[in-house]
């Protein structure tokens, strides 16, 4: 990819560029500036250079509809006052829009495009629309890397007609992706979880020949148990995975790869309940598994201290119930506590929140809040967007 940082003299050149500023918002405030916050480095850079900077983002899931609660009002306010800058929010529609109606004045240097999702043709990746957007700049610059995965016009397509390049963000998150994946320092250690093997079973398949220990946790770990015969009670798991399983087991032999799982668990009778520690043999039919045990997290900080990278995805358990947050939070700090001994990079939205809940996000090496874009990079699979730029 050709990165930003290879432009030269782009003073008063019209730069499109695509940012993902799909941030919470209620009651039109925004509760999470996490992914305006990353991208702050691109903007400035090209401020920097005295480029004119045409944003296009987005906001929810508006279904190609003009939806007034998705409007990127309240992200242009939050520019404003972090850039102080002034910002043009241009509501005119994009068919009808030429390059020199957005910067009416020659000291404008900001236009934000309201939702790009309220067009329909942006999904669907449209031929015209992709050509219409290229129209509007000279320079391309995509540093959306949690919207890379997805093939609509403005990730895409736009760069068959616009000379196109990465923002800072993007290129940390290949970097840090590669790093765990491609120039791996070992031993490396894959903490995940999340509720269905089956979503990520291309995933621990991907990492297996490339990783030395992958430890399953969270709900995930249930299937195991189920697998070995052992009652799980109530506890969530997936029907008829089996096969799935053994897979993963006989491939990772195959590739010396050890697997872990928890070896004893925290249970409650239900989600808002305090926790019970509790053997794996000793689970009732009525308990629901929702944290993993002492024993568990001495045997996982053991694999933490043979491990030179570390990548974690999926809580340990149920942490929105403080009683069964323990396994998350441990293993957090642990991680954190490393420092410069291991390369660590974490990412997912459960899993993000837990360290920014404990505010050591800066101890931790990276920190994507890509999401789709981060379990597809780790399946191996080609970003319709990062594709575009190469």
């Amino acid at each position: 990819m050709k990165s930003i940082e290879n432009l030269g003299n782009i003073e008063n050149r019209s730069v499109i560029l695509r940012l993902d500023l799909n941030v919470p918002i209620k009651n039109g405030k925004i509760t999470d500036s996490n992914r305006i916050d990353k991208v702050m480095p691109t903007l400035e850079f090209l401020l920097k250079k005295k480029a004119k900077i045409i944003i296009i983002s987005h906001v929810g899931r508006p279904k190609g509809k003009i939806v007034n609660e998705l409007s990127l009002e309240p992200v242009l306010i939050y520019l404003k006052d972090k850039l102080k800058k002034k910002i043009s929010l241009v509501k005119e529609n994009i068919f009808n829009l030429d390059k020199k109606d957005i910067f009416k004045n020659t000291n404008e240097k900001l236009a934000l495009i309201e939702n790009i999702r309220f067009y329909p043709e942006e999904e669907s990746n449209d031929e015209n629309f992709s050509q219409k957007l290229a129209s509007l700049g000279e320079i391309y610059v995509n540093d959306a890397f949690s919207c890379s995965h997805r093939n609509h016009a403005s990730v895409s397509k736009i760069t068959k007609y616009i000379p196109s390049y990465s923002g800072f963000q993007i290129n940390s998150e290949v970097d840090a992706l590669n790093k765990i994946t491609s120039e791996i320092t070992k031993p490396v250690t894959c903490i995940i979880g999340g509720s269905k093997i089956s979503s990520k079973i291309n995933i621990i398949k991907n990492l297996i020949p490339r990783f030395n220990n992958i430890i399953i946790v969270g709900a995930m770990a249930n299937n195991i148990f189920k697998f070995q015969g052992l009652n799980i009670g109530n506890s969530i798991y997936e029907k008829g995975i089996g096969n799935i399983i053994q897979e993963i087991f006989l491939y990772a032999e195959k590739n010396n790869c050890k697997i872990y799982f928890p070896k004893d668990a925290k249970t409650g009778k239900k989600l808002n309940d305090t926790s019970v520690e509790k053997d794996l043999r000793d689970i009732e039919n009525d308990d629901i598994i929702l944290d993993v045990g002492s024993k568990t997290l001495v045997e996982i900080k053991k694999i933490i201290d043979v491990s030179s990278t570390i990548l974690w995805n999926g809580p340990l358990g149920y942490f929105e119930n403080q009683h069964f947050s323990q396994g998350s939070y441990e293993v957090a700090k642990y991680i954190a506590s490393k420092g410069e001994k291991i390369f660590s990079v974490v990412g997912g939205g459960d899993t993000v929140a837990v360290i920014n809940s404990l505010k050591i996000n800066k101890k931790f090496n990276f920190v994507s809040t890509a999401g789709g874009a981060f379990l597809e990079y780790l399946e191996g699979k080609d970003l319709p967007g990062i594709k575009a730029l190469n």
